[in-house]
């Protein structure tokens, strides 16, 4: 039987080498690949909003520069986490058009990790900025978002590269992981090591999600980025529109 959808696009979570996803989307437009439905998590969720919006990935990238991301994440008195993303959550407020998953231009699952049940939720309907909040705060790191009666934080808990809400409806899938495995010289401080144990979380499953992808994109000259590095966005951006260009020059012939 067809497949509802031609391609389907599965962004990671990774903090700040979320920026190499915007140069992925624009490698993927300069080959005129436009995926037909979106699954992202954490910063992949940030980045699918907005690209699932209308917005390009050049567009995207000059906004979060602009605003300054550091400006966008707020300290706050620890209780259950360090910091704080309402300036995050006025951006998307303020900037994304779209105020549902149904108004949006392409359509989106975002994961998410419900805190009081203990499970992963897949979430493709329904208002839009709570969910992308949620799927961004990192536990410990961030408080935990509440919607309704629950809280959540990143769904990266559970799952990082979320291929599942996707996989049986496309025809093709591409998986665009930016958590590189490297040694970590330097673990010390609190926020630090709350960031270094949630990268080994990341790590136990990303890459056997990963293999269930038929075009697989994992810039590994990301490696020692940290999740906070945003001034070196354009060079996340060109690793990851770099490392796209490449795979997508080798795979393309062999599945067209």
């Amino acid at each position: 039987m067809a497949k509802k959808y031609d391609t389907g696009l599965v962004l990671s979570g990774g903090g700040a080498r979320g920026f190499a996803h915007l140069g992925v989307l624009q490698a993927l437009l300069d080959h005129d690949i436009r995926p037909a439905v979106i699954s992202g998590v954490s910063a992949g969720a940030i980045v699918g909003a907005f690209y699932a919006d209308g917005y390009s990935p050049q567009e995207i990238m000059d906004m979060f520069v602009e605003k300054k991301l550091f400006s966008l994440v707020r300290f706050t008195v620890p209780r259950s986490g360090f910091l704080k993303l309402s300036g995050l959550q006025e951006l998307l407020h303020s900037s994304l058009r779209a105020r549902t998953f149904e108004e949006l231009k392409i359509p989106l699952w975002i994961t998410i990790s419900n805190l009081n049940k203990a499970q992963v939720e897949y979430v493709t309907s329904g208002p839009l900025a709570d969910v992308v909040i949620a799927s961004a705060s990192i536990p410990v790191l961030f408080e935990p978002h509440r919607i309704g009666k629950y809280q959540y934080c990143d769904g990266g808990v559970f799952d990082v590269l979320p291929v599942v809400p996707i996989r049986r409806e496309c025809e093709k899938i591409i998986g665009v992981n930016v958590n590189p495995r490297w040694e970590e010289k330097n673990i010390s401080g609190v926020i630090k090591m709350a960031e270094w144990s949630f990268y080994l979380r990341i790590l136990a499953s990303v890459h056997a999600n990963m293999r269930q992808c038929d075009i697989r994109i994992d810039p590994k000259k990301l490696k020692g980025f940290g999740i906070f590095e945003m001034s070196k966005a354009r060079e996340m951006f060109d690793i990851g529109y770099e490392e796209a260009t490449r795979v997508l020059n080798i795979r393309l012939p062999k599945i067209s």
